[in-house]
């Protein structure tokens, strides 16, 4: 016969087990784009990391901001002192000047800081769909082979956007990337605004993609602002929270099926480039936390 301190025991192990096995509850990872200040010195915005709720700082060069010039001129150990000052690590590096082909030494860079992801487009024919899509990527991984083992040796990921006018934009292109690529060291910079055209099968790219091939995703809407000037209101559009059409949280639900790891940027684009998306740091901040908290908010509605 079973003590009741023998029950009480057994329960309580039952418990602990169960918690054990639990999974974590699923956390987006935020990286904030220098990009949005436009050319503010780094000093400036590196404090802002913390304040946008964001773990690491996404590096871009010019046209859209001139944090990577900044770096060179300031030096690397100049750079780390910054980061180290304001609590912060690299995370990104955004170079699409390069190419996906003249990544080595941009990659031996990120390592030596600290750094994760390198980002760029990729390279071949213009937008192609099914059989040329097909073959457009699969000559698109032989091509990348060297920097993917590069990339390998390193610790470091190439993520590459599925952008428009570029080999990987169609969604038969990011099939067939997930199908072709046997890497963790390659993956897709996942952009929804350059998937407007094809909003409803952004869950199911997710799915097809899966957590070991999603890096990085923006959270970007498509908006005439994007690629014009327009009153501030609509431009405003492309970042979430702000008025835009897209519904995030079948997304957002696909990102906790797969249990997305990667990080995600909440971004726009300004027009022209290289200005700030709004005319003070604190305004730019500002505009990441509500996006972020909208961003936030969906995902208490899947749960």
């Amino acid at each position: 016969m079973i003590t009741r301190r023998t029950f009480l025991y057994t329960l309580g192990a039952a418990a602990a087990g169960s918690a054990i096995a639990a999974p974590e509850p699923f956390r987006l990872r935020y990286v904030l784009s220098s990009a949005l200040y436009g050319e503010t010195p780094l000093d400036a915005i590196l404090p802002e990391v913390s304040k946008a709720g964001c773990e690491s700082i996404d590096i871009w060069c010019k046209v859209h901001g001139n944090q990577r010039e900044q770096i060179t001129e300031m030096g690397d150990e100049a750079f780390a002192a910054l980061l180290e000052k304001n609590h912060t690590k690299l995370g990104v590096s955004t170079r699409y000047p390069l190419g996906p082909m003249k990544l080595q030494e941009e990659m031996a860079w990120l390592k030596k800081l600290g750094g994760k992801i390198v980002l760029c487009g990729s390279s071949g024919p213009k937008n192609p769909e099914g059989a040329e899509a097909k073959a457009a990527i699969r000559k698109f991984m032989e091509d990348m082979k060297p920097h993917v083992a590069r990339a390998e040796e390193l610790g470091v990921t190439i993520a590459i956007e599925n952008h428009s006018n570029t080999a990987l934009y169609h969604p038969d292109s990011l099939r067939y990337f997930a199908e072709f690529n046997r890497s963790s060291a390659l993956g897709v910079a996942l952009a929804f605004h350059h998937l407007h055209e094809w909003q409803d099968q952004i869950p199911a790219l997710i799915r097809d993609l899966g957590a070991a091939q999603l890096p990085f995703i923006y959270f970007q809407e498509h908006s005439e602002g994007i690629s014009k000037k327009v009153a501030k209101e609509i431009e405003m559009q492309q970042m979430p929270g702000f008025g835009g059409a897209l519904d995030y949280r079948p997304a957002l639900k696909a990102m906790r099926d797969i249990r997305f790891s990667g990080v995600v940027s909440l971004f726009m684009h300004p027009t022209p480039r290289g200005v700030p998306i709004l005319p003070t740091t604190a305004e730019v901040t500002a505009a990441v936390n509500k996006s972020r908290a909208f961003v936030e908010d969906c995902l208490k509605e899947i749960a």
